[in-house]
């Protein structure tokens, strides 16, 4: 009904930003959903006014095992700034937000060490590995599928039940669901 993209510019960036700040509201009547919204419009915003937004479908680093130095730093920046929104959608508060962000400091000293993560070491190892297969197999669906690999029915259930019980074991039982609180 708002025309999609069909229109001049002005509508196009009205459009981006209702419909983006309309899914932010769709997440829960707080002010923190709605600036969620609003950031991703401004997200989508420069690549709209460049006529970009159609570039980037290509799978990363087609042609090669490791990307480009541009398409890594694309990738922080992208990883950063959904980072930066999920505080506000997660926070209580607009206040929250950006107190939250206040503390944050981007230095190497505000990493976290193996002791603080849940699981320790074990949990940085894992979550590597899931990484590695996740970049290896960017050009297929899932993650997980082994098209022309033959792997035998024993091993491809033993990788199955170690997810499950990786997602059991690294869960915590007092963790609220997200839309809850909708």
């Amino acid at each position: 009904p708002l025309g999609g993209s069909r229109g001049n510019q002005a509508k196009q960036i009205r459009n981006i930003f209702i419909i983006f700040i309309v899914s932010g509201f769709w997440h829960g009547a707080n002010w923190t959903f709605i600036a969620w919204g609003f950031l991703n419009a401004l997200y989508f915003l420069p690549q709209l006014l460049l006529h970009t937004n159609r570039k980037n479908l290509d799978t990363v680093a087609e042609n090669s095992i490791f990307p480009s130095i541009s398409e890594t730093i694309k990738m922080a920046t992208t990883f950063l700034f959904t980072c930066l929104a999920w505080i506000f959608f997660r926070s209580d508060s607009i206040g929250d937000a950006f107190s939250y962000i206040s503390t944050m400091s981007l230095t190497l000293n505000a990493l976290p060490s193996t002791e603080i993560l849940v699981g320790g070491y074990p949990t940085v190892v894992f979550f590597g590995f899931l990484l590695i297969v996740e970049w290896f197999q960017r050009k297929k669906q899932h993650g997980l599928v082994l098209d022309g690999i033959p792997v035998p029915r024993v091993v491809r259930l033993g990788i199955y039940i170690v997810l499950i019980i990786s997602i059991l074991g690294f869960g915590s039982s007092n963790q609220q669901f997200i839309y809850f609180q909708f």
